[in-house]
Parts: C-alpha cells; sequence; structure tokens
C-alpha cells in the first residue's frame, strides 16, 4: 500500500500556474506506475492556504484522516496494512515525514488522533524534511511565503505549532526514511544534511539518494531517466 501526498508549496494555487499543478494530478503518473508494479495506492487529496479551513491544524488533520481511513477499506480491497508506505514530493515530502512522526504526538496536541494508522517507511521525493527549518528559506524555495501562510506565522509566533509539525522535535521516528533529492533539494542541500544528522543521532535509518540533473518534477515521470530510480526504490520500501 503506498499513500501518495502532492505539493504545491502547501497553498492551493501558484501565480501564474494551472491549479492542478498544486493539487493531486501531477502524481497520477506516479501512482499508475506503483499500481502496474502491483501496489495499491491511495493518492491523498488535502486542504492547504488558500482553502477554507487549510493550513494549520485543518491541513494535517485532512492527512490524518485520509491516512486512518485505510483501515475502513483495508478487508475489502485485501489491502495489507502492514506494509504501508508514505511518499511525498516536494512540501508534500515534508508531510510525509510528519505521517510517520504523528504516533509520537501528545495528547495535548491538536492534532493528536489515537490510534493513528503506523506507516512501514516514508519516502519523501525533493521536499524540505524539517518545516520549521525550512521556514526561513521559503522564498528560496516557493515563489510565495507558502510556510507562514500554511503555519499561519513564522516559527518565533508559533513554536508549538511548528513542534508538532516538524519531524525534527519528533525524533526518532522509528520507521526508515528515504530523501530523494533533486532541483530543489540540491540547492538546498543543508535542509537535508541537518536533518541527516539530527535523525540517525536519534537511530532512525535515513538513505539519500541524489538525482544529479534532476529538476524538481522529473522523477514523477516513472519512465524517464530519474523516475525510474524512484520507482524503485518505492517499491523497495514495501519488501
Amino acid at each position: 500500500m503506498v499513500i501518495l501526498v502532492h505539493g504545491g508549496c502547501y497553498v492551493n494555487r501558484l501565480p501564474s500556474r494551472d491549479p492542478r499543478d498544486t493539487a493531486l494530478d501531477p502524481l497520477r503518473p506516479l501512482a499508475a506506475a506503483l499500481t502496474g508494479a502491483g501496489a495499491a495506492t491511495w493518492n491523498l487529496e488535502y486542504r492547504r492556504a488558500g482553502d477554507p479551513g487549510g493550513g494549520w491544524p485543518g491541513s494535517f488533520l485532512d492527512l490524518a484522516a485520509g491516512v486512518d481511513c485505510l483501515r475502513t477499506i483495508a478487508r475489502k480491497n485485501h489491502l495489507d496494512l502492514n506494509k504501508v508506505v508514505v511518499v511525498g514530493h516536494s512540501s508534500g515530502g515534508q508531510l510525509v515525514h510528519w505521517i510517520a512522526a504523528r504516533p509520537k504526538l501528545p495528547r495535548s496536541s491538536p492534532l493528536y488522533v489515537k490510534n493513528p494508522l503506523h506507516v512501514k517507511a516514508a519516502v519523501n521525493v525533493d521536499g524540505p524534511p524539517d518545516i520549521a527549518a525550512a521556514q526561513p528559506m521559503e522564498r528560496q524555495l516557493c515563489p510565495v511565503p507558502g510556510i507562514t501562510q500554511f503555519m499561519g506565522g513564522t516559527p518565533a509566533e508559533y513554536p508549538a505549532r511548528y513542534r508538532e509539525s516538524s519531524a525534527t522535535t519528533l525524533l526518532p521516528i522509528g520507521v526508515p526514511q528515504t530523501i530523494v533529492a533533486g532541483g530543489l533539494l540540491l540547492g538546498a542541500y543543508s535542509l537535508v544534511s541537518s536533518y541527516e544528522a539530527s535523525a540517525t543521532a536519534k537511530g532512525d535509518s535515513i538513505t539519500v539518494l541524489k538525482l544529479q540533473g534532476a529538476g524538481h518534477f522529473d522523477m514523477l515521470a516513472p519512465e524517464g531517466q530519474y523516475g525510474k530510480p524512484l520507482v524503485e526504490a518505492i517499491l523497495a520500501c514495501l519488501q
């Protein structure tokens, strides 16, 4: 079972871009390729900044509900919930680290739910691993201040929100994590190296796959030279 979480700078649309660019549509080819390889796929949509109720905490609750909904359809669809991998692109890459980490949320958190579905692994495709670390660089990463809009402010203004949304503060997550670095992360590699160091020090398993020459969206073409290694990495997580 592969859960896909799209990106889009945390917002519902970007200037001069088709709204489908920030929705689940860019991940449809990857979902189809994984289905063709024998995996069930769940391409999630969720509210973002600019949508009513989007951002903190609504977007996180949407994703949590989408993941946990698998329990209601698993038997009918013959899904193995012991082999659930979450895969996110761009801002969705950060969100899959959070999905993997959410069993560690304190009961006091507005994002806490009882008995969240545990995942087997997380694959971050060219997204910042940690939202708090990425916020000061948000205009380097996106054409809009998407993180600030999504979270309702900065880490200084809302430290508790960022603590409960950032993978680093929830380490160790306890599941293998793969970070696929392409056009975005290779240009902001400090985000990868700092998270890798923190996660490894806490005992988590981190694999970094550098796709030199890949654009930010190139790996989403599953038959392309950058998409094939991504598909292989995802399928390996299901073994």
